[in-house]
């Protein structure tokens, strides 16, 4: 068995082209009337990780939720948007990056993710996740992800963007029991994904974020549009399109090493142009963090500042807080002297980087990380 995955040029975000681009992507999975029936809840879950405008490749741009409600209010379905934001008020957020004058205009309602329902979960890392009820109430989960870099993950995409299901301060505790272990939090990532499956994922790939993302990377122009019923053999396409190996994202090593389907490229089948005719010509990836893995955990401890990257605080920081209070591990202090870090504290989930609204977060690579990283470079 392998996985479609559908893939289109797109080389802009004007309203016609995304429009045709959508139709033409779809058309191979069945259209969106395949995924939707009339009078079924639909839910379309964008990222909505700050409030950006969509020039900065932060968010979903605003056009793709556009024609997703279109096509799914086409189709009969009875159409939400939401997301729970990594920082800021929902609704504040959505504004800033353009998505709720586009629900607005289409009829759509806007769902912000405020209510936390706990689900049991027999298998799987987790044995109790917290979900925002509107994913529980949805009949069909329409999932938007942004092709972005991602500081602990290496990549964020299709998988990584259900993790916007956890509503607020809990995404906190869920850092919190991954901790410093990006193999167990990659794990946590995939079965949320598995248990809470969206029926559709179309991928905005016209300007992903390279370089220090998923926050505060710099856009770059790829011109794809990616769909797929299965977001972990999309995210596999699109690794691939931008030249990552699994070794480069922790969501498909660890569903390569726990032998999941649809996480290598022979189990997928891509219907479109050749990936390597929208390749861009280059992709910067985020600064590696971590080259402990496979180590016992006393080693990792003991070469922790030389194996792995740490945040640290850019001249820039304008002192507003934002990365202290929503820290996991409370390893932040700001005082007269400005933001302070507690490394002993520290999980390096580079959340403070992720949500600082300023970019003034940088990362600060440990010394065996630094030459691996730069012995990789030039092979």
């Amino acid at each position: 068995m392998t996985f479609p995955v559908s893939i289109q040029a797109l080389a802009d975000y004007h309203p016609e082209r995304v429009r045709t681009a959508m139709e033409q992507v779809l058309a191979p999975l069945g259209g969106m009337a395949a995924f939707i029936r009339p009078g079924q809840k639909v839910l379309i879950k964008p990222n909505l990780l700050s409030g950006k405008p969509p020039e900065k490749a932060v968010t979903t741009h605003p056009e793709i939720v556009r024609q997703a409600i279109l096509l799914a209010q086409a189709a009969g379905g009875i159409v939400s948007v939401g997301d729970s934001p990594g920082i800021g008020k929902p609704e504040v957020v959505a504004r800033k990056c353009g998505v709720l004058q586009v629900v607005e205009e289409t009829g759509a309602r806007f769902a912000p993710f405020l209510e936390s329902v706990p689900v049991s979960v027999r298998e799987g890392t987790f044995h109790q996740l917290e979900v925002a009820r509107e994913v529980l109430d949805a009949d069909v989960i329409i999932n938007l992800p942004k092709l972005k870099t991602h500081q602990m993950m290496g990549y964020t995409g299709a998988v990584k963007n259900m993790f916007g299901s956890v509503v607020g301060m809990r995404k906190v505790r869920l850092h919190l029991q991954a901790g410093a272990d990006p193999a167990f939090f990659a794990l946590m990532l995939l079965e949320l994904a598995e248990h809470f499956p969206p029926a559709l994922s179309i991928m905005d790939a016209v300007i992903g974020m390279e370089g220090n993302g998923p926050g505060s990377g710099d856009p770059v122009r790829i011109g794809a549009l990616l769909a797929s019923p299965h977001p972990l053999a999309l995210d596999t396409v699109a690794t691939a399109l931008v030249g990552f190996s699994e070794r480069q994202v922790w969501t498909q090593r660890m569903a390569r090493e726990s032998g999941r389907p649809g996480s290598r490229m022979d189990e997928v089948t891509v219907i479109g142009p050749e990936l390597a005719s929208l390749r861009p010509k280059s992709f910067r990836p985020a600064p590696s963090s971590d080259i402990g893995f496979g180590l016992p955990a006393p080693a990792k401890r003991l070469l922790r500042n030389t194996l792995t990257a740490r945040p640290e605080i850019d001249p820039r920081c304008v002192r507003c807080g934002d990365c202290v209070r929503h820290c996991p591990p409370h390893a932040m202090l700001l005082d007269e002297r400005g933001v302070r870090i507690d490394y002993h504290k520290c999980i390096r989930c580079f959340c403070c980087q992720e949500l600082c609204p300023h970019g003034a977060i940088q990362t600060r690579q440990g010394g065996l990380l630094r030459i691996a990283s730069f012995l990789g470079g030039r092979s």
